[in-house]
This record gives C-alpha cells, sequence and structure tokens, in this order.
C-alpha cells in the first residue's frame, strides 16, 4: 500500500468513526490533524492502523458494527415522534411488539415501502421500552420533551398552579466546609447542617462540588474532578459519627490515639490530605472491625441494611472495592505501580481468576471497602433528604466531572467502555497557546453504541442518586472532545464527535425518572446553535458575571438568559473580591503564566490596566441598575462591591441564580487556579466559618439579605422558569415510575 494511499485511508477510517480530520481553530484558520496523531487516536479507540493489515482489520471491525442489517441493542426517541430503524434490518410485513415500561404492550406490522426507514408510530409514555422484532430484541429509550425543570420542581413542592418565584441557591465546595469535629476536612454531616439552614432562610438548591471516589490509597491525588470512579462516593467526607454516634466516633479515634492529630488538623486553614485521609481511614476501619464483629456477626438490623446495600450495589460495588483494596496493597510494595496497566497481567482484567482468588483471600478488607462505600451514600442521601424536608424545593445539586482518570476504578472495572491511553484536554486558544490536557479518560462513542449506552446510563444514574439536580461539567463534550494520545502535546491532538442526539436524550429521560434538573457548563468556544438545542431540552446553561456582557459594557441582569442557571463566578474563576483586586492576575504571574510580549510591555502592568478599565464598566452597571448608588464614586481596589454585584446576578431573569459561599464570605481566593498544581492552594482552602455560625455572621446574612430582594424584585416580572419558545407551554409529564438508581440510595 502506499504512504498516499494509506494515508487517505487512515483520515477515511478515522472520520468514520468520529474523529474530526479538520477543525476550524480559535483564530478561524482551518487545521488538519497530523497523520501519526490520527493513527494513534485510532489505536487508543481500539483500531489499530499501524500496518496494512491493522487498517484492513479494524475497517472490517467498524463495517460490522456500523451494519445496516442488524439492529443495536439500544435507540433513542423522542415522545410524539416516529421512531425510524435501520432500512436494511426490518423486512416489509415483518411483525414487532413493544412491551411499555408500565405493563402494557403494542403489537403490529412493518409496512414500510422498499428503500424506506421502517417507522413505529410515535409513543407518548417516555421510558425505557423492549421492541422485539421477530426474534429480536432491543430497548427504545423513549425520552420526555425536555428534562425536570426549575419550575416542575416548584411546582411538584407547591402546587401545580403556583406561580414560579425567581429561585436562588448556594454552591458549595464540599470539602471546604467546616464543622466542629470534623477533623480537617469538610464532610456529608456539614453538608446537612448546610443544606437545612439555607433551606430555612430560603435558599431552594445546593450545589456541590463533585463527590466522586477518589483513590483511599493515595490522599494526595484530590483533585475532584480527576476521580477514580464517577459511580461511587468519595470516602474522605464521611462523617465518622454519622452512623455510630458521636461516643462510638470518639473512642474510635481514641483507639488509635489520633486525639491531637484530629483536633490539630481541624485548626488548619488549609486541608493537608496527605494527613487527612489516612487519619479517617484509620477510624473508620475501627468502626468496621466493630461492627463487623458485634453486628454482622449477631445479624442486626443495620448490618441487614448494609447488606441490602452491597446486593443493590451488585458488581459494580464490588469491583470498586476490589480495585481500592488490590490498589493498596500493590503500592504498599517497594515496586507497587499506580496505573492498573501496569499491574501483574492476572490483575489487570476485573474479570479475571487472579482478581476472583484475591477478593476471596482478602474478603474482609474488600468489604471494608464496601462498607464505606455504605456510609458515605448514607451521608449524602441524608443531606439530601435534609435539603428537601426543611424546605428546598430542589435539593442538592451534584457535580458530574467530565472524566475519570485512566488508572481509576471506573476505567479498570470497565476497559471496553473507555478510551485507552488518552487524555481528555483543550486545544490551543488565544488564552492557553499550549492548550490543555487534562489526564483525564471518558467512554468510547463506539462502546456506547455496541453496549446500548449501558455505562453513560449508569453514570448518569449514579450523580442523580441523592440529588435533585446535576451539573454536567463540560458540557459542550456532548456534541465532541479533543483527545490527546497519552504523553504528547496538547497540541497533537483532535476532536472526536459524540453521539449528540442520543446522550441528550439519555439525560432528559434520567431527568424525568429522577424528577432532578439538569445544568450544563457550557463556558468556552461553544459550538454555533448548541446552547439552543440545550435548551429545546430544558437542559440549562451557566451564565457568569464575568462574561454576561456587550461589547465593554455589563449586560443588564432583565436581559441575561432564561435558559441559564445565573452566578457571579465558578470554581475556576477569580471571586467577587479577588477579580475587583486583580488578584488573579498577579497569581498567574506568580506561577509563571504571564507570556512575555512582543513589544517588551509590561505583561501583568497590561492586565491591571484592562482590568481597572472593566472595574469601571462593571461599578457603572451596578449604578445603572440600582445595585450601588447612582453618585458614590468607585471603591478602591481594596474594597470590592460584593454585595452589589451579588444583588446584581440576583436581578438576573434566570430561573435559578447559585451564590458561591466564597462570595457570600466576600472571600479573595479562588477554589481553583486552571494550570497551576501545587503552586497554588487548589482544592484545599477551608472556610473562615463553621456552616452552622453562617447564617448568624452579620456580614453574610446582609449579603443574604441583598441576594433574596433582588430575587423578590425579579419574581414581579413575568413568571420564570417557563419555556420561552412560542406557543410552548410548561408541562410536566405523567409522574414516572420508581425506578431503583445505579447508586443504590442507603
Amino acid at each position: 500500500m502506499s504512504t498516499a494511499r494509506r494515508t487517505e485511508t487512515v483520515a477515511s477510517l478515522a472520520e468514520r468513526v468520529g474523529f474530526e480530520v479538520e477543525w476550524i481553530d480559535a483564530h478561524g484558520n482551518m487545521q488538519r490533524v497530523a497523520d501519526n496523531t490520527l493513527a494513534a487516536l485510532l489505536e487508543c479507540a481500539g483500531l489499530p492502523c499501524n500496518s496494512a493489515t491493522q487498517l484492513r482489520q479494524s475497517a472490517a471491525m467498524v463495517n460490522a458494527e456500523r451494519s445496516v442489517r442488524h439492529l443495536p441493542p439500544l435507540i433513542t426517541a423522542e415522545c410524539e415522534s416516529a421512531i425510524a430503524l435501520p432500512v436494511a434490518a426490518v423486512r416489509a410485513g415483518a411483525r414487532y411488539r413493544i412491551d411499555l415500561e408500565s405493563g402494557e404492550h403494542i403489537e403490529g406490522r412493518f409496512t414500510a415501502p422498499k428503500g424506506a426507514p421502517a417507522l413505529l408510530a410515535p409513543l407518548t409514555e417516555p421510558g425505557y421500552h423492549t421492541l422485539t422484532v421477530n426474534e429480536h430484541q432491543l430497548t427504545l429509550a423513549v425520552a420526555p420533551p425536555r428534562c425536570h425543570t426549575v419550575a416542575d420542581a416548584w411546582r411538584a413542592t407547591h402546587g401545580e398552579h403556583a406561580r414560579v418565584s425567581a429561585l436562588w441557591g448556594v454552591a458549595a465546595q464540599l470539602y471546604g466546609l467546616r464543622r466542629k469535629g470534623d477533623g480537617g476536612i469538610g464532610d456529608y454531616t456539614a453538608l446537612a447542617t448546610l443544606a437545612a439552614h439555607s433551606a430555612k432562610h430560603g435558599a431552594q438548591a445546593l450545589a456541590v462540588s463533585p463527590t466522586h471516589a477518589m483513590f483511599s490509597a493515595q490522599a494526595g491525588h484530590f483533585s475532584p474532578y480527576s476521580p477514580s470512579s464517577r459511580l461511587w462516593l468519595n470516602v474522605a467526607h464521611i462523617d465518622p459519627a454519622a452512623m455510630f454516634g458521636a461516643q462510638a466516633a470518639r473512642e474510635a479515634i481514641a483507639a488509635v490515639h489520633a486525639e491531637a492529630a484530629w483536633d490539630e488538623l481541624e485548626s488548619l486553614p488549609l486541608i493537608d490530605w496527605k494527613r487527612v485521609v489516612p487519619l479517617k481511614l484509620q477510624i473508620l476501619r475501627t468502626l468496621f472491625e466493630r461492627f463487623d464483629k458485634d453486628e454482622r456477626a449477631s445479624g442486626s438490623p443495620r448490618a441487614a441494611a448494609f447488606e441490602a446495600f452491597c446486593a443493590h450495589g451488585g458488581e459494580s460495588l464490588e469491583d470498586h472495592a476490589r480495585f481500592e483494596a488490590l490498589q493498596a496493597q500493590i503500592l504498599c510494595s517497594p515496586d507497587g505501580q499506580r496505573h492498573w496497566r501496569d499491574w501483574p497481567t492476572g490483575l489487570r482484567d476485573p474479570r479475571s481468576p487472579d482478581v476472583e482468588a484475591f477478593a476471596a483471600e482478602h474478603r474482609h478488607e474488600v468489604d471494608f471497602h464496601r462498607f464505606l462505600q455504605w456510609l458515605a451514600a448514607k451521608g449524602l442521601a441524608r443531606a439530601q433528604r435534609d435539603a428537601r424536608e426543611t424546605g428546598m424545593s430542589i435539593g442538592l445539586v451534584t457535580d458530574l466531572a467530565v472524566g475519570c482518570d485512566g488508572a481509576g476504578s471506573h476505567a479498570w472495572a470497565l476497559p471496553n467502555d473507555m478510551l485507552q491511553r488518552v487524555s481528555v484536554g483543550a486545544p490551543p486558544d488565544i488564552f492557553n497557546q499550549a492548550g490543555q490536557s487534562w489526564g483525564l479518560t471518558t467512554f468510547s462513542p463506539r462502546a456506547m453504541h455496541n453496549n446500548g449506552f449501558r455505562a453513560f446510563i449508569d453514570m448518569l444514574r449514579a450523580a442523580f442518586a441523592h440529588s435533585g439536580g446535576v451539573r454536567i461539567d463540560h458540557i459542550l463534550g456532548l456534541r465532541r472532545l479533543w483527545l490527546v494520545p497519552e504523553g504528547e502535546s496538547a497540541r497533537h491532538g483532535a476532536y472526536l464527535r459524540y453521539p449528540f442526539e442520543d446522550l441528550v436524550r439519555l439525560i432528559a429521560l434520567e431527568s424525568w425518572r429522577h424528577r432532578a434538573i439538569v445544568i450544563g457548563e457550557d463556558l468556552g468556544v461553544v459550538p454555533p446553535g448548541l446552547r439552543e438545542r440545550l435548551a429545546r431540552h430544558g437542559l440549562y446553561g451557566i451564565r457568569v458575571l464575568w462574561f454576561e456582557r456587550e461589547g465593554d459594557a455589563f449586560l443588564a441582569p432583565r436581559h441575561w438568559d432564561t435558559h441559564g442557571i445565573a452566578t457571579t463566578s465558578t470554581h475556576d474563576l477569580p471571586t467577587i473580591a479577588g477579580w475587583w483586586q486583580g488578584i488573579d492576575i498577579d497569581w498567574r504571574n506568580r506561577i509563571g503564566q504571564t507570556l512575555p510580549r512582543a513589544d517588551k510591555r509590561d505583561p501583568v502592568a497590561l492586565e491591571h490596566a484592562q482590568r481597572a478599565v472593566e472595574r469601571t464598566a462593571l461599578w457603572h452597571a451596578l449604578q445603572q441598575n440600582g445595585c450601588a448608588p447612582r453618585n458614590a464614586a468607585e471603591p478602591p481596589r481594596n474594597h470590592a462591591p460584593v454585595e452589589g454585584a451579588l444583588g446584581y446576578v440576583a436581578a438576573s431573569a434566570s430561573p435559578l441564580v447559585m451564590c458561591p459561599l466564597e462570595d457570600l464570605l466576600a472571600l479573595v481566593e479562588q477554589p481553583n487556579l486552571p494550570g497551576s498544581i501545587d503552586e497554588h492552594p487548589n482544592w484545599r482552602q477551608r472556610l473562615p466559618l463553621p456552616v452552622d455560625a453562617l447564617y448568624a455572621d452579620p456580614a453574610f446574612a446582609a449579603r443574604i439579605d441583598v441576594v433574596t430582594r433582588a430575587r423578590v424584585a425579579a419574581t414581579q416580572g413575568p413568571a420564570v422558569g417557563e419555556p420561552s419558545e412560542p406557543g410552548a407551554r410548561a408541562v410536566t409529564p405523567a409522574v414516572p415510575p420508581a425506578v431503583p438508581p445505579a447508586a443504590p440510595t442507603p
């Protein structure tokens, strides 16, 4: 095969499986992906093409998977829309039967003209229905017209015909919450307390940083957006006293002689992850030993609840627990490797006899990690229960990371569903000329199609399990993701397209089944029309104060997007006080992110000068919209108008406003500085006040009052949270059936 022919064929194969061989960069220029990059990415996708033989075999594999003569295991559709089946997969006259989730069934015969798609009549009932064509069965995932909305959530608690208020909520970094007796890290009990206090003061939602499972054997790996698994929970946030009581927790702390260390860690302004996590695991292990000896042996009600949890978690829970036990043991050996790809051959496959033998020999250790997941699930479920019982119409809004660490339990347990030896990231742009490689992997679109989207659905159910809403990080990834071969520069990547319509329909279906809202983080370079398509499905975007502008002027609150959730800032952006002071500019310069200019001018001074112009623009916007005194002079750099900015965002037309605790406390440091690791205290900062004292603090209470007054004023206009398309109605579909989530409720 000639080089030219091979290059053309590799490019053709890459395009067929969804890679964009050509793409437009941030400067509007057309770029073409290098041939060797395409070949490397195809291999990461399970389609090696480093020789003519491999290329033919990979092409044949794709042909077989895409054959129109075969029905896929799952087809998505929307209520009230006809469902088309592959032309060559169904013959005219073939009989079919649809078994609906409700128990009813529909029978018929295909009568499509020759060469035309076989059509099923529209279904009115959302759900996962079973279609049988002759002897072949597949799933019809029929989505409602849209996700559960803010208006749906409000009316579910206030009555079907209730006027929808302009709602507000709080956004919190779980690890940073503080309470007496927490041992130095935020926990699910602190989250429950914050939820209850916030609800009593009128908050309808509490957004929380990702609660995904991390690596219990690697306490230094703590970024919540780089999890081991998106199916299970972070056990570092367990409160040892929540299940067994304060006395039992104190005894467990004393049993490991940790009283002084526990108190010391609790007093620190920053989390010492490498000390906190091992210490907490020691204490939890002491509680487990007592539970195993006293309660499991006697068959107590709590022991029965634990066994039921394990049975419900099934293979997924067992896999995660085995991984945790395996990795801990392997890392203890002198040459122990973190990544499961580097483990002994027999331990790389979760279904191997070696893994089965390990689990049998170390049953007690595996059960300990199942026990931890039980406690974590109990804690998170309690926080959501307390939020709803004290008045929140939405409750917790959990965060779904864009990917997971390829060395973690999720990728180990589902290697055929995940992309291997590849990193999700972003191409070079105006702000980051080197591009970004985040060290995360995610699902393979080929595997999604071939496996009936099983892994994606399980992940969604885990995210919805203990919440009234989900925030999906980098939702642009529903359409395409920038992938970089492992070890390569972020420049040497390519976009991989994902089945957008299928994924959005599945999100809408799971949102409806769990009666939970969905928010998509749609910041950055957003493809044309994407926000409109998400809005059509009732999937909210995020609108951040710093980006809501018209030219050099800040957009007036009344003109903010009604399909977006409004906020002052996010975990990756400066706080109000930090932005006003230019703290983010100074940090970027301090850690070497500020690039020298060709004209030799001081780039930091220029950034501060530009920020001064932006401060003036914001101050004028606050004055013009009644959020600052008309005749007052602009405040100095060290005195940010935090209350005015909070009121400005709260006055927006958005159906829900989320207020970060960092801004309600007027803090200057942002939770995370993108592009840094240890240079900035990312994911380590603790709140200065305990959660039960926040609303009693005069300054905090005054800012809450500003927010609530602005939201009340916003309610005086047209009802918020309603569809705005011509002729659209706010209709809540029939109440969905009770469906057990993938991550079990304790």
